[in-house]
């Protein structure tokens, strides 16, 4: 499995994030929520996305998809500010077909949220920061995780 060099939005501390662990990625330094970012196809998905104790945004994703590349500063900063309650999986379609037929992606970029192993919320389509901070805020509630605004 791979790992991720990320650099802690506190101290600045650089941290390896792995794809797969358990609990949530914290900074060894001040040990506050890193961020958690992964790539995942169709042979660790399971382990990456589906066994992760906390919920996962999924990004079915091309390489070749304009609106793919606009979307991704927007889901990488989310995954920033929302550090220690949701992993971000990236999966590029190109390269994992029984991914994208398995849940059914017939456009890119699709988004989802899965916890413990269950899709509760999907978004086909690039949409806005402002609108896509709320679709995941609405799924974290179906999580059961009370939402919580920036700041707080």
């Amino acid at each position: 499995m791979s790992a991720q060099v990320v650099q802690c939005g506190d101290c600045g501390r650089k941290n390896r994030v792995p794809a797969v662990a358990d609990g949530v990625p914290r900074c060894g330094n001040c040990h506050q929520p890193l961020p958690w970012i992964a790539e995942a196809g169709d042979q660790d998905f399971a382990d990456v996305a589906e066994q992760a104790g906390l919920p996962v945004l999924i990004d079915f994703w091309a390489p070749w998809c304009g609106p793919c590349r606009t979307v991704t500063p927007v889901l990488e900063q989310l995954a920033r500010e929302m550090a220690g309650r949701i992993k971000l999986v990236k999966v590029n379609v190109d390269l994992n077909p029984g991914l994208s037929q398995r849940f059914g992606v017939q456009a890119v970029p699709t988004l989802m949220v899965m916890y413990r192993g269950e899709v509760i919320a999907r978004q086909p389509g690039a949409a806005p920061a402002p609108v896509l901070r709320s679709w995941v805020e609405d799924a974290l509630r179906k999580a059961g995780e009370p939402a919580r605004h920036q700041g707080s």
